[in-house]
This record gives C-alpha cells, sequence and structure tokens, in this order.
C-alpha cells in the first residue's frame, strides 16, 4: 500500500489563505484608531510621571556631589562617578543594616506565609465550630488596634526589646492577607477534599497535596507582600530597637534624611563622607544613593511576581 506524502502547501496556496483570513476581519474604524493614540498618549505620560523621580534619584546617585549644587534638569549624570556607592559600600552602619533587613525578610516571609496560610485553611473550613466568631474577631482587629502603648508594652513584657525577633513574631500574621488566602480557598471545589478525605487523606495532606498547590497565585501575592513589607520596614526597628547593629535599613535611611532636613548637627551623610578617605560626595548623594540601595531588590523581584500579583488579588478580592 502506497503512503502519499503531504508536501507543504505553494506560495500561491499561501496567499491565497492570507488573503482569505485578511479579508475575514473588517477594517478597523478610525476611531478606534485615534482611541487607541489617546491611550497609548496617556499611558505613556503616566510612565513618564511616575518613572521619572526614580530615574532622577539614580542618577543624583552617580553624579558627582559638586555638580549636583548647581542643580539644573538632569536625564543623565553630568560628572559621572561611583564614590558615593564607594562610601555607602565602605560605612558599617549602613551594611550592617542591610544584612538585618536582608536576614529579617529571608526569615520572615517564610514564616509569615506559613502561619497565614494556616490560619486561612483552617477559617475556610465552614464545619469550624466557632467559625464566625473567630473571623469576626480576626476582623476587629483591622479596625480597631490597641494603640502605640500598649502594643509597647505586650512587646516589653515578651522580653522582644532589642532583639532580633521583634522584627518576626507580630508581623508573622495580617488579617487582609489571611482573608484573601480564606476567599481563594473558599473558592476551589469542596468536591477535591471531598474525594481526598474519602481515601483516608486528613487535613494535613490534603492542604499540602491539593490546596497548596492550587492557591500559588494568592500565595505568591502574599509573598512579594510579606517581601515588602519586611524590606521597607523602619518604624518597628525605630520604636522598639536602641542597639544600633539592629537598625535595619529603612530605619537608617529615615535617620539620614531627618538628620539631613534639619541640619541641627553634623549630619550622617557628612560623617560617611569624612570616614570614607575624604571622597567628593554630599549628602543629598548619600541619600539618593541608600535610596536606590533600599528600592532596587524589590523592583528586581516584582516583574517575576507580577503576574500573580494580579491574578491572586482579582480572585481573591471578587469571590466570596
Amino acid at each position: 500500500m502506497k503512503v502519499k506524502k503531504l508536501l507543504p502547501p505553494r506560495n500561491d496556496e499561501l496567499n491565497k489563505r492570507q488573503t482569505f483570513y485578511l479579508s475575514s476581519f473588517p477594517a478597523r474604524p478610525a476611531a478606534w484608531i485615534v482611541g487607541d493614540i489617546l491611550v497609548y498618549t496617556l499611558l505613556g505620560f503616566v510612565f513618564v510621571v511616575t518613572f521619572f523621580p526614580f530615574w532622577n534619584i539614580f542618577v543624583l546617585s552617580l553624579n558627582d556631589a559638586n555638580d549636583t549644587l548647581r542643580g539644573g534638569f538632569l536625564l543623565w549624570p553630568r560628572a559621572f562617578t561611583i564614590d558615593s556607592y564607594t562610601a555607602v559600600i565602605k560605612n558599617p552602619e549602613i551594611y550592617s543594616a542591610l544584612r538585618v533587613t536582608f536576614l529579617r525578610t529571608i526569615v520572615g516571609v517564610p514564616l509569615t506565609l506559613t502561619v497565614t496560610t494556616l490560619l486561612a485553611y483552617a477559617l475556610s473550613q465552614r464545619d469550624l465550630p466557632g467559625r464566625k466568631g473567630i473571623v469576626f474577631f480576626f476582623i476587629l482587629t483591622m479596625y480597631f488596634s490597641g494603640g502605640l502603648i500598649p502594643s509597647y508594652m505586650v512587646i516589653k513584657s515578651l522580653n522582644l526589646i532589642d532583639t532580633f525577633w521583634v522584627f518576626i513574631f507580630p508581623a508573622l500574621t495580617n488579617v487582609y492577607w489571611m482573608i484573601l488566602v480564606r476567599t481563594y480557598m473558599e473558592g476551589l471545589p469542596k468536591e477535591l477534599e471531598e474525594s481526598a478525605k474519602l481515601d483516608g487523606a486528613n487535613d494535613i495532606l490534603i492542604l499540602f497535596r491539593i490546596i497548596l498547590p492550587l492557591c500559588l497565585p494568592v500565595l505568591a501575592t502574599i509573598t512579594l507582600f510579606s517581601a515588602i513589607s519586611h524590606w521597607n520596614a523602619w518604624y518597628d526597628s525605630y520604636i522598639y530597637t536602641y542597639k544600633p547593629e539592629l537598625k535595619t535599613l529603612s530605619a537608617v535611611l529615615v535617620k539620614i534624611l531627618n538628620q539631613y532636613q534639619t541640619n541641627d548637627m553634623l549630619t550622617s551623610a557628612q560623617q560617611m563622607a569624612s570616614e570614607a578617605k575624604r571622597l567628593p560626595v554630599s549628602g543629598e548623594t548619600i541619600r539618593m544613593t541608600v535610596t536606590i540601595f533600599a528600592t532596587v531588590p524589590i523592583i528586581i523581584v516584582y516583574p517575576f511576581l507580577q503576574r500573580y500579583l494580579i491574578k491572586g488579588i482579582m480572585v481573591g478580592a471578587i469571590k466570596g
């Protein structure tokens, strides 16, 4: 039996097919084209407005300190130099703050994700005794808090003042994140859990084998939220710690910003400059450089989790 060899279509056949496909779609009205131009123009304007402040900070961090004093509109460094970055890297306070912030993020994010997920799974079970009362108790904390002094007294009674764990334990859960995860779990088909229970699976197996793999978008959203929260946190370091070696990067940045603006004493930026072998830097360039150090890691991580972030927020907000 002979088998006919399938030959690719000839060029004239391809042209006919392309002509047919193109003729199948009507031409777009002129109003649509004008609308697209207006939309893209508006988006471009929004991009420039939001991107330029960060770009200006980056340019000033790479510009010579004496040239920066001239002012003017800068799109790129007029006198390129990395002296500010050298001064920041050599400063022990910045290095210590960067280490504490990095360690806090690495330890805090997995613990926060674990506690929030376990709490959300428990509250997503409709047969949980007292479920409505527990949910009401958590939601109540979103609207009313004990205040700064009671919170400080609780932290002090737990012997967490001036310890690294003061950054971890108070931030183990967030009610809003828990509601997102719980709502997402409630939207999953209940038949999955029922069939797993018929096969003899307990709640732990159901959570780790069935629920968590399906909750990847919302878990990625919570991971990004938690990472940003830990990386940018400065208030708890400002209130609950007094040791310089426990200060976070954002707390050091706030300190530099405050001291530079008041000019009541020798600023941290000037101290950094004098300690770094008299490098030609100023308070302005140091502030910009430290800001870059604090924001770049989050900017690098965000694109990888952006699609999960949008999907997790939308699904968690719409369902339920």
